[in-house]
């Protein structure tokens, strides 16, 4: 897929596939929430179990509509249009929502330009 550039940002919008890239070549095709309001990017906790993600980095306090919680934190690699990105994620429970990763503005700032008016994917990963 040909992603668009606007002064050597990426266009993308705000559902994306991605590719995240676990331990022992293990990947999974998957599409993600872009999420401008974020400051750290997250991923479901039974994805990182499934891609055998890890070690625990740290623990952050991250506010949400569910209130203030203690989330761990480690480092993921995935490809996101084309580019290949390891960031730091936070880990939740995103069973009930519905795209297990969400991408935030520690990925965002690496060369991203959002556009809400972009369709969501067809056909999933």
């Amino acid at each position: 897929m040909k992603y668009p550039s606007v002064d050597g940002k990426t266009v993308i919008g705000l559902i994306e596939p991605i590719v995240l890239l676990g331990k022992d070549g293990v990947k999974r095709d998957i599409l993600a929430k872009i999420d401008t309001g974020a400051s750290k990017s997250s991923l479901d906790s039974t994805l990182t179990n499934e891609l055998h993600l890890g070690p625990i980095l740290a623990s952050k306090i991250v506010k949400s509509a569910h209130g203030n919680r203690i989330r761990p934190i480690l480092e993921a690699e995935l490809v996101l249009a084309s580019k290949r990105i390891k960031a730091e994620f936070t880990i939740a429970d995103r069973a009930h929502m519905a795209y297990p990763v969400l991408i935030g503005q520690n990925i965002l700032k690496q060369g991203f330009m959002i556009d809400p008016s972009k369709g969501k994917p067809q056909g999933g990963a």
